[in-house]
């Protein structure tokens, strides 16, 4: 029998509805049935794509035993981190707190009853796993806390105070730093640190692409010139689209690699990571000008239209696993593709099979990842690579978190926007997206964070939401030139600075959980960063000084953390290079600006924006003043160039 998460929207809740655990959503009966009955209270976070998610709800949830314990000592709370990611980063908190590290997931909180927490893990394996671990279990776990609970443990009622206590604190910057371009040198310096010569990546296994990391490479080889940060960007571009983290038969990234060399990825893939090596890899063509990064950038957009979109909006994630085991849908055994290539025809088999690494001992549990290690792919893979898509229908693709986020969506309708300069079917694309958007999730004056297809949306928007969709409707004007969009965009960065700032300080959430916003580019940028990008361009483009003032305040307010750890931040540092350099802005007549998108793009100077006037050729310009004019477009790059000379 179905337990409530059976008329939640969220596709990870609808995973667990047939558990015999008695589950209910983050809800005010919840909370009023644990006080009540004098129960503690589980928390259980995580995704509809977490592999370690999945494990835990098999080998713990969907286990009676571990169930009648949760059902008769606890209230149990499900929550998808992406509907209410303020929960999530509140009791991400709650587990740094007591474990002195990060957290993860599935996340595992216990509380009172007057949901106090005073104990947070993350994956908590069964009982026997644990014993086998060393650990302890869940059945032992939960037995021991139910009986601390029932006998009314002051030490863990004090603790849960003392907790209690210490959330409620705020802590500030003892300090600021002057902003200075020397920020770069230390940025460099600790990306360097952390660089693979070998494989390319800023880490070791498991592996994440560090999209931000490598954009910021990018703007710091277009200001300085700098060698080394254009050598660590190419070669980690390189090595990431040979194959494995980067699936070459439908297109897309994976969300980690679970080895130094980029081959055996955690196959899950999400839509973050996508918008952003999408825009990573367009940035790159654009400023290398080497044809394999537009190709990989086209096909990445490609997938996620084709695969993971329905009516110009974008699911969310795909999961790693299908058919009971992970990666069963992207692999494939020795013979299959042996027997695909000589039933179609080939004559060179054996060296083709070699070329895409596909062996009879496999590289991913005897079976094979498609890869070209040696970066090339050859032209008779586009021909392939359809065979092998066919191969694929014949399985069952990995689920689908059809769950609508404003922020994330946003990511790629912008990746859109800037491919769209180089093929304008992308600039369509992205408009068809933005409009559907915003019909769904703005609704009667109010942004709302996520929905479903088809459904009314329920959570609203946190500030990431805000700063993702104004800075996008900054990218739309910029390429469309639609005034529309800047209006709309002032409007969303109004409504942030009224909401979530105060004082150079941003909180990620106004609501029930009032928490601090990130500074730090973890999973994607930012959101903070992001609204540095978006109030700089309002005042350059409004000439309107009160947007700059704000960003300098909160550029100003993480000065001192900036300048010490840059690496964490790389698109603040950006930004504050922005700040320190100044924008320019190319006037001109609105059709000149979308039909020469192309030449415009390929300006070396990376902060540039875009603005209508009746000039007939092309203005350049401050954010104050302008200096020079061309009817030769051509001529622009060098002008911008020179004018900080």
């Amino acid at each position: 029998m179905s337990n409530r998460l059976e008329k939640e929207d969220s596709p990870y809740l609808q995973q667990h509805k047939e558990n015999p655990v008695d589950w209910y959503p983050w809800c005010d009966e919840a909370f009023a049935k644990a006080e009540k009955e004098n129960k503690a209270i589980f928390i259980s976070i995580g995704y509809s794509s977490c592999h370690w998610c999945h494990v835990m709800e098999e080998k713990v949830f969907q286990n009676q035993e571990c169930a009648d314990i949760l059902n008769n000592n606890f209230i149990a709370i499900k929550i998808d981190r992406e509907e209410r990611p303020d929960i999530d980063k509140h009791y991400q908190e709650v587990y740094q707190l007591l474990n002195n590290r990060a957290g993860g997931w599935p996340t595992s909180i216990f509380c009172t009853s007057e949901n106090k927490p005073f104990f947070a893990g993350t994956f908590i394996p069964a009982d026997d796993e644990a014993e086998a671990l060393q650990g302890m279990g869940f059945q032992e776990l939960t037995t021991l806390i139910s009986g601390k609970i029932k006998e009314k443990d002051n030490d863990i009622f004090k603790n849960a105070e003392e907790i209690q206590d210490h959330l409620g604190r705020v802590s500030h910057p003892t300090q600021a730093t002057m902003l200075k371009e020397d920020f770069r040198k230390n940025f460099m310096l600790q990306v360097k640190n952390n660089y693979d010569p070998k494989y390319g990546g800023f880490s070791s296994s498991p592996k994440f692409a560090h999209a931000s990391t490598l954009n910021t490479l990018i703007v710091v080889d277009k200001l300085y010139e700098d060698k080394s940060a254009a050598s660590m960007v190419k070669y980690t571009l390189d090595a990431m689209k040979k194959g494995g983290f980067y699936d070459l038969v439908d297109g897309g990234f994976c969300r980690y690699s679970t080895d130094n060399k980029w081959t055996v990825p955690h196959f899950e893939k999400m839509l973050y990571d996508n918008a952003l090596l999408c825009e990573t890899y367009t940035n790159a063509y654009l400023h290398f000008k080497d044809d394999s990064y537009l190709q990989i950038a086209k096909d990445c957009a490609d997938f996620w239209y084709n695969f993971m979109s329905e009516d110009n909006l974008f699911y969310s994630a795909s999961d790693a696993g299908s058919e009971g085991a992970e990666g069963m849908y992207f692999i494939y055994s020795y013979s299959e593709v042996h027997k695909l290539l000589v039933d179609n025809g080939y004559t060179n088999v054996e060296s083709m099979l070699e070329e895409m690494s596909v062996t009879k001992g496999g590289n991913f549990e005897g079976k094979n990842i498609i890869r070209f290690e040696n970066g090339e792919v050859p032209e008779y893979f586009t021909e392939v690579k359809i065979l092998l898509q066919g191969l694929r229908k014949t399985r069952k693709y990995p689920f689908c978190d059809r769950k609508i986020q404003t922020s994330w969506s946003s990511m790629m309708i912008k990746s859109l926007f800037i491919l769209g300069q180089v093929d304008v079917k992308y600039t369509a694309r992205a408009q068809a997206s933005l409009v559907v958007l915003m019909q769904t999730l703005y609704v009667d004056g109010q942004l709302y964070h996520t929905t479903l297809i088809h459904k009314k949306p329920k959570v609203k928007a946190f500030l990431e939401d805000y700063a993702y969709l104004a800075q996008t409707l900054l990218s739309a004007y910029k390429f469309t030139q639609n005034e529309l969009y800047l209006i709309d965009a002032q409007r969303f960065a109004n409504s942030a600075l009224e909401e979530f700032y105060r004082n150079g300080v941003w909180n990620f959430s106004a609501g029930e959980f009032v928490t601090k916003a990130e500074i730090y580019d973890n999973t994607y940028i930012s959101e903070v960063s992001v609204m540095l990008d978006v109030l700089f361009s309002l005042g350059t483009l409004l000439e309107d000084d009160k947007y700059s003032h704000f960003a300098f305040k909160t550029l100003e307010y993480n000065s001192y953390e900036l300048g010490r750890k840059p690496v964490h931040s790389p698109f603040m540092l950006s930004q504050t290079l922005r700040y320190l350099k100044g924008d320019r802005v190319i006037k001109s007549d609105a059709e000149n600006i979308k039909n020469q998108s192309n030449e415009l793009a390929r300006i070396s100077y990376p902060f540039v924006l875009y603005k209508h006037s009746d000039e007939n050729g092309y203005m350049i310009c401050g954010d104050k003043s302008c200096f020079e004019n061309t009817e030769d477009i051509k001529s622009i790059d060098g002008l911008v160039t020179n004018s900080f000379e």
